[in-house]
């Protein structure tokens, strides 16, 4: 399905019962609604970020549920259209932080290549319909992928932003690994935590510390 180590990784998964029904409830619903991101795009940020190269993950909840913005990847979307206020934020906060100057890209494919897992609790949305494949069954194979990434024996970075992320702490119980919470860079919340918390900077300290090659987080 995804065609790199998650595959073995995640075959007893594929084989399970909710999971099954998960994938006919899906190609149900793109054969009779609009649905985000493309059918071909959901397990993007597998395809982008081995189990074996994930340094660091940003955990989101759904995707963007408008034309052309979702493309499988937590918080990123497409070039073509306008940046979502969140990730406007993400992008203040990383020009604070690490003085990266405001991309003009939204896409964070790169971030994705460099080793950040951009992994959302659900991956598949309804177009205008936020949380509208929530309790389908994917959030049980996002948290066998979070339980996966604890067994690591390499230190992961975990980047909970909001409280449905820090939610998943639970989830992450291996000492080896780094959480870094805040609170949700959505314009309701950011000021409330979110600016001034300096995830890339921590991140790449830590990643450093550890012997392992830092983030290059520019946007390309």
């Amino acid at each position: 399905m995804i065609g790199n180590s998650w595959d073995q990784l995640l075959n007893e998964e594929y084989k399970k019962e909710y999971f099954i029904n998960l994938m006919n409830f899906v190609k149900n619903e793109y054969k009779t609604k609009t649905i985000y991101p493309k059918q071909n795009e959901v397990f993007n940020a597998f395809r982008y970020t081995d189990y074996n190269n994930v340094k660091v993950v940003i955990l989101g909840q759904d995707p963007y549920h408008g034309p052309k913005q979702a493309e499988g990847l937590s918080f990123s979307v497409s070039n073509e259209v306008l940046k979502p206020p969140s990730l406007k934020n993400i992008f203040k906060e990383l020009e604070s932080d690490l003085k990266i100057p405001f991309p003009e890209a939204n896409s964070l494919k790169k971030w994705a290549k460099e080793g950040v897992l951009l992994l959302n609790a659900v991956l598949t949305v309804e177009e205008h319909k936020p949380t509208s494949h929530k309790d389908k069954g994917w959030e049980i194979f996002t948290d066998d992928v979070i339980k996966l990434l604890n067994k690591k024996e390499t230190p992961v970075v975990f980047i909970l932003w909001g409280n449905y992320a820090k939610a998943k702490k639970a989830l992450i119980t291996n000492p080896i690994h780094l959480v870094i919470e805040s609170a949700h860079p959505s314009p309701f919340s950011a000021h409330n935590g979110f600016f001034g918390s300096k995830p890339f900077s921590k991140t790449n300290e830590f990643l450093k510390k550890n012997n392992i090659k830092e983030i290059d987080w520019r946007v390309e």
